[in-house]
């Protein structure tokens, strides 16, 4: 942050007594901002006993802000219920509070002389502790078990998307003011878009991912905001969360300039947002910073989580007003992460969990070179070096982003080196980052086949977490069948080692379904226990028809379908790879020959057992004996998916599959099947368009239980084609 010294010595000479009076309280808001400030980064420095003690001895907003976040941070990290309704009591109170102290601020506003060197006017900052308390409700409500309290998260977050885009409107009219050129007009942003359209050829992107609400005037108080809020009625190019992601400060900006009628700011000397310096003479003061780097964040991780909601439920939140978008919400939470306060530490994180989260089980992206120009939804792995190192440096005693460390070592296929630092990092202050530190190395030891460890882990995330044991018995029970069936095919048959491990996998399985639904999503039970509880059932079908012990009916290896589900694949080397190849194996079954015959003729079993292949084969490089893999599933009837208890994700599966084989041939030539394809850019769009068709049918596939864990799959690959489609100039459909 700013000197707090530097800025007041700017306002020192002003005489008049009630100047100095107006000081005086700028100067304890600024004090009071900056202490709450250094107790919230404790929350980041793995201590959040420590924030809290610190936290409490201020009672200013800021402080109540920074209380709420510890206890959001322990909500969403732990999904335990009853700190969420802590956390809920807190945020309500928080945000009542923050609005007397924005209605107190607007009356007593400050000299016109002083409010045009300010970037917002009087109360801003606290119109974003609301907006920030808000965005957590609605996080919180969402993860909440009840209906009720997500649609009250729901109309928070439209609360919070209006108090945003005033603060942003007041930060664009202040750069106007000032003469900064900020591309925030009309007429800036639609020359530019038009000379962008004309560079890249006479395609159009009519992708409309503005979030916008439309809504019927309110009412706002203060003579600094609109007296009414006017929703964006028509698709407006000139979004604020747009206005705000398309600031530059470099004087040497790129952005494309109206062909035919220059810019009279176009030569100015500075230039405001995404590239900027938290350091900037435009943040001079620390509020305003304050101000700038909490909008980004929270606007751009509001555009961020609305981007990742499966297609179903995203075109009913359309119809309302909420429209994510990702590439923006990314851009501005880059932005945030600039600034050194506990805006810049959330963006980080943010950043972090969905590159390494989300983007983790995804395929179709751009690539390596892509992120070295710029694209936004490609892995950037240079800026993600700078950033954790910046993290680090910031909060040396924080296991948090040690954590993120060893994420970042998984993604880059290092699951040894992330499970060494995982090993070293359990002991956090923080029950929930131990849970997090424990359960990535749970699925990390499953990658590389160390089924001793993996069981052990997973039986320990029992301990730490309460979110989902059914989940934990389950994955724990398939580490315990994977040590049976090695004892069971071993050439050095030793019966005792077989019948301790047999036990241990039947007592797991059978655990796992008596502690299914204790948790909730919305209501419903969580798609994972949902899919637990599946399939215990068929098998305790198969085993009461077969007249087999339940250990002894499983067909495909569930560790490995764990793995699919979970993208593992995406981590792993080849001879990780060559070993799950080896646990999908037929061979692999203890039942007796006719038993295993019926197994086999079970038309979801074959089906998981190909698409699971078939991602193997694929990162080995085999892409034609996957997409043969693939062929065989997409034969398959849809319908006799549909009887009770049969395994239902395989085919939507194996259609998000055949994109990624696709998009394969377009990212990696030197694995293309044809080599006569004539012209490369007729070829490269017809690629294309055969991805986007087989994700469009999975994004329209009916309900089925690991929808969301599909769809997550399919809307970054969405995201990324309409990306390419843009930089190629073609069309987007």
């Amino acid at each position: 942050m700013n000197s707090i010294g530097a800025w007041l010595r700017g306002s020192g000479s002003k005489s008049n007594s009630a100047s100095t009076s107006q000081a005086d309280l700028q100067a304890q808001e600024i004090a009071a901002l900056e202490d709450a400030l250094i107790g919230t980064a404790m929350i980041m420095n793995d201590d959040i006993e420590g924030a809290e003690e610190r936290l409490r001895k201020g009672d200013s907003s800021f402080h109540h802000l920074g209380m709420c976040v510890c206890v959001f941070m322990r909500s969403i990290l732990g999904f335990e219920k009853s700190i969420m309704a802590e956390a809920v009591t807190r945020l309500t109170d928080c945000e009542n509070n923050a609005w007397n102290e924005m209605k107190k601020a607007q009356k007593e506003g400050r000299s016109a002389s002083e409010a045009e060197d300010r970037v917002y006017p009087p109360g801003s900052e606290y119109s974003l502790v609301m907006a920030d308390s808000q965005l957590m409700f609605a996080v919180v409500s969402v993860l909440h078990e009840s209906l009720t309290e997500a649609i009250k998260g729901a109309y928070k977050l439209r609360k919070a998307f209006i108090t945003l885009d005033e603060i942003m409107q007041s930060e664009a009219a202040y750069l106007k003011r000032k003469g900064l050129r900020s591309d925030f007009s009309k007429e800036n942003i639609s020359s530019s878009s038009s000379s962008t359209s004309g560079q890249r050829g006479n395609g159009s992107d009519d992708t409309d991912t503005d979030l916008d609400f439309v809504d019927a005037d309110e009412a706002h108080s203060g003579a600094q905001t609109p007296l009414n809020y006017e929703g964006h009625l028509i698709k407006d190019s000139n979004s604020p969360e747009k206005r705000m992601s398309q600031l530059s400060l470099k004087s040497d900006s790129t952005l494309p300039q109206p062909a035919d009628k220059p810019s009279a700011l176009a030569n100015s000397s500075s230039q405001i947002g995404l590239e900027s310096s938290p350091d900037s003479d435009v943040f001079k003061n620390p509020v305003d910073a304050f101000v700038h780097s909490g909008v980004s964040m929270c606007f751009g991780a509001l555009l961020l989580i609305l981007s990742t909601i499966p297609p179903t439920f995203s075109r009913l939140l359309s119809i309302i007003g909420f429209r994510g978008d990702r590439e923006r919400g990314v851009r501005m939470l880059w932005q945030s992460s600039r600034f050194d306060n506990i805006n810049g530490a959330v963006a980080g994180f943010m950043l972090l969990n969905y590159y390494n989260g989300l983007l983790g089980i995804a395929d179709i992206l751009p690539s390596e070179e892509d992120a070295k120009r710029g694209a936004v939804l490609a892995y950037p792995r240079a800026k993600f070096k700078e950033l954790l190192s910046r993290m680090r440096a910031r909060y040396p005693d924080s296991k948090l982003w040690v954590f993120e460390e060893a994420q970042v070592l998984g993604y880059n296929k290092d699951l040894r080196g992330a499970i060494e630092i995982l090993k070293n990092n359990k002991d956090s202050k923080m029950r929930q980052v131990a849970a997090l530190n424990n359960f990535e190395m749970a699925l990390d030891s499953m990658y590389i086949h160390d089924y001793p460890a993996m069981r052990d882990n997973f039986i320990r995330c029992v301990e730490l977490n309460d979110w989902s044991h059914s989940l934990y018995y389950y994955i724990a029970g398939c580490a315990e069948l994977e040590l049976y069936r090695d004892a069971f095919h071993s050439d050095e048959k030793n019966e005792s080692e077989i019948q301790l491990h047999k036990k241990k996998a039947n007592e797991l399985f059978r655990k796992a379904p008596t502690v299914a639904g204790k948790k909730r999503f919305l209501a419903r039970p969580l798609p994972f226990e949902q899919f637990v509880t599946r399939k215990l059932q068929k098998w305790e079908d198969r085993a009461k028809e077969l007249d087999t012990d339940l250990v002894d009916i499983i067909g495909v290896s569930p560790a490995a379908e764990m793995t699919y589900l979970w993208n593992g694949t995406k981590k792993m080397l080849a001879p990780e790879l060559q070993k799950s190849e080896k646990i999908l194996s037929w061979g692999r079954l203890t039942a007796s020959e006719e038993v295993q015959k019926k197994i086999k003729t079970e038309i979801d079993e074959q089906a998981t057992r190909d698409v699971c292949r078939a991602a193997v084969s694929r990162s080995l490089g085999r892409l034609g004996e996957a997409r043969e893999l693939l062929d065989n599933v997409l034969a398959m009837d849809k319908m006799a998916f549909k009887r009770a208890n049969r395994d239902d994700y395989a085919l939507p599966a194996a259609h998000y599959e055949m994109a990624v084989l696709a998009w394969w041939e377009v990212q990696k030539p030197e694995l293309r099947e044809t080599t006569e394809k004539g012209d490369d850019d007729d070829w490269l769009r017809e690629k294309t368009e055969e991805c986007q068709s087989w994700l469009d049918k999975v994004a329209k596939w009916e309900a089925f239980v690991l929808d969301a864990r599909i769809s997550m799959r399919v809307l970054a690959g969405m995201d990324t084609l309409r990306w390419y489609k843009r930089e190629h100039g073609w069309t987007v459909a």
